[in-house]
């Protein structure tokens, strides 16, 4: 029987809570930072595989600078890709569709296409493993 000592099983739960706290930890974003910026440590972030703390970048973006087009779209095509990295196919559709509607309305011609093209080049990818 293996027993343990109550600062053993106290270390164990604290170190099991660091971990849990370290997976789940939110940023705190500074309210001067520019959406180059945001870009920059939302993409830093992914590519640490850092998902939840690249999508609070990208989502500070949307919230924030709305006005600046280009970068909405590409925090949008970032956050739907994310989600399609992680599987998560109908909430990337969804997300995907959401953008893809911008290019439907007035002042499209102001619309980054690259993101128009790569969300469409990502639905066929879901679409071809739905099948």
């Amino acid at each position: 029987m293996i027993t343990l000592k109550q600062g053993a099983i106290k270390g164990s739960i604290i170190a099991f809570m660091l971990a849990v706290s370290a997976c789940t930890s939110t940023v705190s974003i500074a309210d001067t930072i520019s959406p180059a910026e945001l870009i920059q440590k939302g993409q830093e972030a992914s590519d640490r595989n850092k998902y939840k703390q690249s999508l609070q970048y990208y989502q500070a973006i949307i919230d924030r600078y709305p006005s600046y087009v280009d970068e909405v779209c590409e925090a949008e095509y970032t956050i739907a890709f994310i989600h399609y990295k992680q599987k998560k196919y109908e909430l990337a559709k969804t997300e995907f569709n959401a953008l893809l509607s911008r290019y439907e309305g007035a002042d499209v011609e102001l619309l980054p296409l690259q993101f128009k093209k790569l969300s469409e080049i990502v639905l066929a990818k879901i679409a071809a493993k739905e099948k």
